[in-house]
């Protein structure tokens, strides 16, 4: 396997590995100081249930918002790959390989 390709795997799985504790780890902390603000003011569970509830749902929305940032990033990619695979073997003559688009 090419050092470069065992590279990306490495990095996508310190990734996803740092996203899921993320995921995990910020409400829970939002969540711990609502307790800690809860106590302070006397409240029942309101500020604990409102951080972890608003922090959890940051994190979903900006998992997401990255997500989607990644793929327009891998399409864009893709396509230039594609178009430079086009250029180049549309210099051979006589050549008239299938290319099925997925858009």
């Amino acid at each position: 396997m090419d050092p470069r390709e065992r590279n990306k795997i490495y990095n996508g799985a310190s990734d996803g590995f740092s996203r899921a504790v993320e995921m995990v780890a910020t409400p829970l902390i939002f969540g711990f100081l609502g307790h800690r603000l809860d106590a302070w003011v006397g409240t029942t569970p309101l500020f604990t249930v409102l951080f972890a509830v608003f922090c959890l749902g940051y994190v979903v929305w900006r998992t997401c918002a990255g997500y989607q940032a990644d793929m327009v990033r891998h399409e864009a990619e893709f396509r230039a790959n594609r178009s430079q695979r086009r250029r180049s073997s549309g210099s051979r003559s006589g050549s008239s390989s299938p290319v099925v688009a997925h858009e």
